[in-house]
């Protein structure tokens, strides 16, 4: 049996442990256990210090901590030590350190690079070829390494003054152009840059084959809702190549085009845009953000959509007078910010979004929308930011005398869905003299069908339909008194709504309740068409500490407590349906006992849980301020400036197809077909044939698919002439018609 040593150490050792220590002499270090060296290296030696080190720590001979301690270490660099010991070992101490290869681009990469650019390639197919990234080959073109060659455009005839371009000529003169794809004014663009041209004069020249020309069919209707002569008002850009006018024009023809969004724009010709707008051609998707950055700033966009609801709920008093209000949400799949979820019932999942909150007319055209990034609720947006504005903007309100003189006359309506369902809104609506319209929670015992009559009714659409219908008057439990008006269907449903209009009968009440659709269609009609839910930037900005957000905790209290109370029901359902045979034997009988006791033990137990929930759940505040969030659900807004912005061209674009719509639909033998024939007469090509001498602009839609089709188009060129309008900052008046020949419209039976 070997005999154990005792510790002793030679003199002027530092221990690492009572059996472990060193000691540096001439240069060298040396490791003792009990009195005899184990290992010796070099002072220099960083290899062989951490190797050994790593081999005590990992023979269990030290821990990290004394090792560290003795030497000073910094405890991350032992634990690396340690794990390259146990995963490539202690060779890997003294393998030759790797180092970086050759860069990507050495020289023959260089060189079949430079072949290839020179063919004509574009870097990021050159890129792609030799199986490099596209960033690493633009980088060496930015920096001289290589070069693009300069293609020098063969010279292009130019047509004479007076001649129309054909589509193939103006394709060969925007590729030529000596500034960029389209940009032929040399001169005003050069101007531009040089601070002496504040925007480009619109001229036009003779045009043929143009597409999409039909859209400057719309323009007498942009122009007549206030696109260019209210936002003069409120905006203001700095002298440029491009006029605000132009800007304008454009973002309204593109959401009439149903081109999407902004970035859409590359994949169409510049030159071809640019011939619609009076320019040799449209600024890039990069300008046009730019450009829409500096519009945004500041409060010009709710500043110029508040003038513009003002203003078109003074022209239709009739329509003001009952306004829907609800809440569209829009999903936000980025990673930009991680915004609260909402309930999205579309796609019935809960996903991160924002709300906007919409006020409609009850054919549907949108009056404002007011943005909500952090939602807290109908209610709240409705008495706190939407009411204020309405009582200042609705026309035609009676005065206060005239309302002291009637008790039961009301200033406007609202229209919103169950949501808003609340008696204490309804009293304070009614204290403001507003009336409400909205669906009953909870309507209890269907009403015997004896009540129900068959009225007519007038619905927003013009339409004349048969209803059958009932009213009651209901007490709230706040003593307010409420009109409740049902309808019964063909299938025996009764659906039912409540008002507090005292003077409407209960049929037009009716009508104004089931309006609240059209609201619903222009959702999914700007959803699908005009892009609504598109965003503009990808900017963010800090959240308000003092904004109340929904508290995370009473968020997970009440998931918790809507789960177990589902499953609460379901097991007492199976507990109410298990029945014995009519003959059950003993051992059924016993079985059934102990399955029914165990099932109730389940019950009760789940019950327990639930009531200790709910009890939580009511001591914890349903929304708490935002600076109290934990950091880690803290998150950012969307901004939305300019987004409002685009919110409002699309108001303002969603009206006037809509008021063309109107006037095509008499010439029409199927109406509901007059918006799907509109965005066939914005996407027609078009000669465009200016006069000067007799001032006008002809534009000249190209025939449709059959004849019944150009009449109509016809008739709504002969009442766009009617209109007499001239094009935005030219003297040139618009003249629309159908193909060459006789005008269409006179053929009409």
């Amino acid at each position: 049996m070997p005999q154990a040593q005792f510790p002793f150490f030679p003199v002027g050792v530092t221990h690492i442990t009572p059996y472990l220590a060193f000691a540096r002499e001439n240069g060298q270090v040396t490791y003792f256990t009990a009195n005899l060296p184990v290992f010796t290296h070099d002072e220099t030696d960083h290899a062989s210090f951490l190797m050994i080190n790593a081999q005590f720590h990992a023979s269990g001979h030290a821990t990290q901590s004394q090792i560290n301690a003795a030497f000073g270490l910094a405890s991350i660099t032992l634990k690396r030590a340690v794990k390259q010991l146990r995963t490539e070992g202690a060779a890997s101490f003294y393998a030759t350190p790797r180092r970086r290869g050759p860069a990507v681009l050495i020289p023959p990469v260089m060189d079949a690079a430079q072949r290839l650019l020179d063919e004509g390639l574009e870097p990021a197919v050159t890129a792609n070829r030799l199986g490099i990234k596209p960033d690493t080959l633009n980088k060496a073109i930015r920096a001289g390494r290589l070069k693009r060659p300069v293609v020098i455009p063969a010279p292009v005839a130019l047509p004479a003054p007076d001649q129309p371009t054909s589509k193939s000529a103006r394709g060969d003169l925007d590729q030529a152009a000596p500034m960029g794809r389209g940009a032929c004014n040399t001169l005003e663009r050069v101007a531009a840059s040089q601070g002496e041209l504040s925007a480009v004069v619109p001229r036009f020249a003779a045009a043929l084959d143009v597409p999409r020309g039909g859209l400057l069919c719309a323009l007498p209707a942009l122009l007549a809702l206030g696109l260019l002569d209210t936002s003069e008002r409120h905006f203001t850009l700095p002298a440029g190549y491009y006029g605000q006018d132009s800007l304008f024009l454009l973002l309204a023809l593109m959401t009439l085009a149903r081109v999407g969004p902004i970035q859409s724009l590359r994949k169409f010709a510049p030159g071809e845009w640019g011939n619609l707008l009076g320019l040799d051609r449209v600024p890039e998707v990069r300008t046009l953000r730019a450009k829409l950055h500096l519009l945004a700033d500041g409060t010009a966009p709710m500043e110029w959509s508040a003038e513009l609801c003002q203003r078109w709920m003074a022209e239709a008093p009739e329509l003001a007078a009952t306004l829907y209000v609800d809440g569209h949400v829009r999903v936000y799949h980025g990673s930009q910010t991680a915004l609260p979820r909402h309930y999205i019932a579309r796609e019935r999942l809960c996903l991160r979004a924002t709300t906007d909150y919409w006020v409609n007319a009850s054919d549907g055209q949108p009056f404002c929308v007011v943005s909500a990034p952090v939602d807290p609720g109908l209610i709240q947006v409705l008495e706190g930011e939407l009411l204020p504005r309405l009582e200042r903007d609705v026309p035609a309100q009676p005065t206060a005398a005239e309302l002291d003189a009637n008790p039961l006359r009301y200033r406007f309506r609202v229209v919103f869905d169950r949501e808003g369902y609340s008696s204490e809104l309804f009293a304070r609506l009614w204290k403001r003299r507003i009336a409400c319209i909205t669906y009953r929670k909870r309507p209890g015992a269907d009403w015997p069908v004896a009540e129900f009559t068959g009225r007519r009714v007038h619905l927003a659409s013009g339409e004349l339909v048969e209803m059958r219908l009932a009213e009651r008057g209901v007490r709230l439990s706040n003593g307010l008194w409420l009109r409740e008006v049902r309808r019964l269907t063909d299938s025996g449903h009764q659906t039912a709504l409540v008002a507090t209009d005292y003077l409407t009968p209960a049929a037009a009440l009716a009508a104004a309740m089931f309006a609240r659709w059209s609201q619903e269609n222009f959702f999914r009609y700007a959803r699908q068409h005009y892009g609504l839910d598109h965003l503009l930037s990808y900017d963010t900005e800090p959240l308000s500490e003092t904004i109340e957000v929904v508290n995370p905790a009473y968020r997970t209290l009440n998931s918790q407590v809507r789960t177990l109370t589902g499953k609460l029901n379901r097991l007492n359902a199976r507990f109410g349906a298990m029945n014995l045979t009519d003959a059950p034997t003993p051992k059924a009988i016993e079985t059934f006992q102990r399955r029914k006791g165990e099932l109730r033990e389940e019950i009760d137990g789940l019950s327990d849980r639930v009531a200790q929930l709910k009890q939580q759940r009511k001591e914890t505040p349903k929304r708490i301020r935002a600076g109290e969030l934990p950091e880690e659900q803290r998150f950012r807004l969307l901004s939305s400036a300019s987004k409002h912005l685009i919110d409002t061209v699309k108001m303002i674009a969603y009206r006037a197809e809509t008021a063309l719509a109107n006037v095509l639909r008499e010439y029409l033998s199927h109406p509901d077909a007059a918006r799907a024939h509109l965005v066939g007469v914005f996407n027609t090509e078009a000669d465009l044939l200016p006069d000067p001498e007799a001032r006008t602009l002809t534009v000249r839609l190209h025939h449709g698919a059959n004849a019944s089709a150009d009449r109509a188009t016809a008739l709504l060129c002969e009442a766009l002439n009617e209109t007499c309008t001239v094009f935005p900052r030219t003297d040139l008046r618009l003249v629309f018609k159908v193909g060459s020949g006789q005008n269409l419209g006179d053929q009409l039976v």
